[in-house]
């Protein structure tokens, strides 16, 4: 695809006779070129909030080369570019303030994470908890490699990095999957039909995205390119990318819907039998955040996915060199940041925090039996005879 032409400078490999005939030559060379304008709708953009740089073609008459300074690098001067230049600047300051978010929240939960996860037995989802921390932190490190115009990447590396980032997307989006289904299975007292049903959704949606992103991934082009003096990485997109990531949201946004369904039927049943008791205790206290955790992260996970596919239309993918363009962009990536990073651990350290409170409180619950196990607790009240699931990650 193309975005826009570079400025040409010429070389004369010969020499004129006079000044007369350079002179004409030179009109001739300018009559024979048709520029193109500076079009930035068919720029091409990574909808889920990656490197973002406008596409070049050179234009140039049969005997004559192409400005390169090598074979691997696009460079080029032309004021036509200063005004993506500077939105796209705009864009690396939203990708650093990002970055240096999840990177705070990170440093304000460090003191629970120790206590919680460093200090206890590993289980699955003290696995789970650290890889999605600790590889979002390394994500949002290269991002902003990647995004910061001053910082210049070789055209392997561009292309290694692009690479590393949408294979990183897939992995933190298989493990915030199992993240949920363990919390599902455990909300329906480890039924083994309700987890193989959720297998059985999971997976093949999960290998289609995954199949998706590497046919993605084959059919590209990445450069490096050097406009003003700023750095960036050109990636062009042939054939149907665009069209596989939109169908990878869709996919993504049914199953997210299929989850938060799932979880709202089993709270509402539990609540209702909590009802039963003049005290809920922790057991109702538990379910509420499990279900504001799950809304709080569905949430997010909606607002991204409806930013990246409402950027699909002509009204703002036509406009990518335009400020307010590139500030819904650096919007959505927040927002994506937000998801995968903040909330997507907080699946798991706010119900561990929630029972840890619960254990240090002044009066414990005499009435429970606790079982340490990895993310499931039952519980038999004397009051009843109801066995009710509490879903609590100890351990």
């Amino acid at each position: 695809m193309i975005a826009a032409l570079v400025f040409l400078d010429w070389h004369v490999p010969f020499l004129l006779p006079c000044q007369v005939e350079f002179q004409a030559t030179v009109k001739w060379l300018f009559r024979s070129i048709r520029y193109r304008p500076l079009d930035l709708t068919s720029a091409i953009q990574a909808l889920d909030g990656g490197i973002l740089i406008t596409s070049a073609i050179v234009i140039h008459p049969p005997s004559l080369p192409p400005l390169l300074s090598n074979t691997m690098t696009l460079v080029s001067n032309d004021p036509s570019w200063w005004p993506f230049i500077n939105s796209y600047r705009i864009f690396s300051y939203f990708t650093v303030a990002a970055s240096v978010g999840i990177i705070y929240d990170w440093v304000l939960t460090f003191g629970q994470e120790v206590e919680l996860f460093w200090k206890g037995r590993r289980s699955l989802m003290t696995i789970l908890y650290l890889s999605t921390r600790y590889v979002g932190i390394g994500y949002v490190i290269l991002k902003m490699l990647t995004n910061v115009p001053t910082i210049s990447i070789t055209s392997s590396g561009c292309r290694i990095m692009y690479i590393t980032l949408e294979s990183t997307n897939e992995v933190v989006a298989v493990i915030l999957g199992v993240i949920l289904i363990a919390r599902l299975n455990a909300m329906y007292q480890r039924s083994k039909k309700m987890l193989a049903f959720l297998v059985v959704i999971f997976l093949p949606i999960r290998i289609a995205n995954t199949v998706m992103a590497a046919m993605s991934m084959m059919h590209i082009s990445v450069e490096e390119v050097v406009l003003s003096g700023t750095y960036g990485c050109k990636i062009d997109y042939v054939g149907n990318t665009v069209l596989l990531y939109a169908i990878t949201w869709i996919l993504d946004i049914g199953l997210e819907l299929l989850l938060l369904g799932l979880t709202l039927r089993i709270a509402v049943k539990r609540l209702r039998e909590l009802r039963q008791y003049s005290k809920r205790g922790i057991f109702g206290d538990c379910w509420t955040v499990l279900v504001k955790t799950h809304l709080c992260y569905f949430a997010s996970f909606v607002a991204v996915s409806c930013l990246y596919v409402a950027f699909s239309s002509p009204t703002l993918s036509g406009k990518l060199s335009s400020v307010e363009t590139q500030i819904y962009l650096g919007v959505a990536q927040i927002f994506q940041f937000g998801q995968m990073f903040v909330l997507g651990p907080r699946l798991i350290l706010s119900v561990r925090g929630h029972h840890a409170e619960d254990l240090a409180g002044p009066e414990p619950d005499t009435t429970t039996a606790l079982t340490s196990i990895t993310f499931l607790k039952r519980v038999h009240l004397t009051s009843g005879s109801v066995e009710i699931l509490d879903v609590i990650d100890i351990q």
